[in-house]
């Protein structure tokens, strides 16, 4: 039995770092297409700071990416950025790319 109750610690140790991960990475991105967003807004250093901040706050409203989308386009919106949808998640999918290899050169 010791090898199986290994192995099954094994699958739970790995499910959890992937899980960690997946959380990382999708915070960052989040970091990423608020700071895409703040200079398509043209806000300051520091703004852009608090902004992307307050992207990543966002996606803490409920599951998946809409709360994001929503958050982004709607600020966007208000700056008077012509944009639709799809470049926001156009962007996401980029950010998503960048934020995995930002953190895969970090380990």
């Amino acid at each position: 039995m010791t090898t199986f109750d290994d192995r099954e610690r094994g699958f739970e140790n790995q499910f959890s770092r992937d899980e960690e991960m997946a959380f990382r990475v999708t915070a960052r991105r989040n970091r990423l297409v608020g700071q895409w967003a703040a200079a398509l807004m043209k806000l300051t250093p520091e703004e852009t700071d608090a902004y992307a901040k307050s992207v990543v706050q966002a996606d803490f409203e409920e599951a998946g990416d809409e709360d994001v989308v929503r958050k982004l386009l709607g600020d966007l919106t208000a700056a008077g950025v012509e944009i639709d949808e799809a470049a926001v998640r156009q962007a996401l999918t980029q950010e998503t790319i960048e934020a995995r290899r930002q953190l895969l050169k970090a380990e």
